[in-house]
């Protein structure tokens, strides 16, 4: 899976026809950088996956969803109109996703996220997130927002949470609720890897509600 994802970007970019130096200018990576990731040649931290999906306007299931990369007609329209990109729909008659089929990408950082199964509207970001000792979600140390509301249960190991000026350590069974576009960065600073549950639900709706709001992370408004 982690080969196709670059190509997938790549092809939702050049269906929105946007540059790869426009789009690495918004989220703030370099040209290079952003380059070697439709390459397939680097994967992405956590917080740049994000970026990029905020900006292009496209969910994580989508770029997961399908076993070939979409192609440029297929792509979401330009910026202005905001419109969803055109998804594999999970077929009706499946309703399980056994877990050796789970889509997988592992990140530059240490953080690997598993798509569980996943239904026609994509409303939700369902994974299964596992932080390797030491892995955060940003290379960074940066904070990154994104639009939508953010769930998740630690099934086991130690994981930080950052929460705007808060710090939080979840241990197995706790769990958490937030409004992701609230600064935020996960980061295991322990031996042992911490695996969880994510939800990330109403992104979508949340970028077709400020119709070309997501120009960048830092770019998303506030909720009231």
């Amino acid at each position: 899976m982690n080969e196709m994802l670059g190509p997938r970007l790549r092809a939702v970019r050049v269906g929105q026809k946007l540059s790869l130096r426009s789009v690495a200018s918004a989220i703030g990576v370099s040209p290079s950088l952003l380059s070697q990731v439709e390459t397939g040649k680097t994967q992405p931290s956590v917080s740049t996956l994000y970026l990029l999906v905020n900006h292009l306007g496209v969910s994580i299931d989508e770029l997961l969803g399908s076993d070939t990369a979409p192609s440029p007609a297929a792509a979401a329209p330009p910026r202005e109109s905001a419109a969803p990109v055109a998804a594999a729909e999970a077929p009706a008659d499946q309703p399980v996703q056994r877990a050796a089929d789970n889509p997988v990408i592992e990140m530059e950082n240490g953080v690997v996220w598993e798509r569980m199964a996943v239904g026609p509207t994509h409303a939700v970001d369902p994974l299964i997130v596992t932080y390797a000792p030491g892995a955060s979600s940003s290379i960074e140390g940066m904070m990154m927002r994104h639009a939508g509301v953010e769930y998740a249960y630690l099934l086991s190991g130690e994981l930080t949470l950052r929460l705007d000026s808060e710090t939080f350590v979840l241990g197995p069974g706790d769990s958490l609720c937030f409004d992701s576009v609230r600064p935020h960065m996960f980061f295991n600073h322990t031996a042992v890897p911490a695996r969880g549950i994510w939800f990330v639900v109403g992104r979508r709706e949340f970028l077709e509600q400020w119709d070309g709001a997501a120009e960048s992370v830092e770019a998303l408004p506030d909720l009231p």
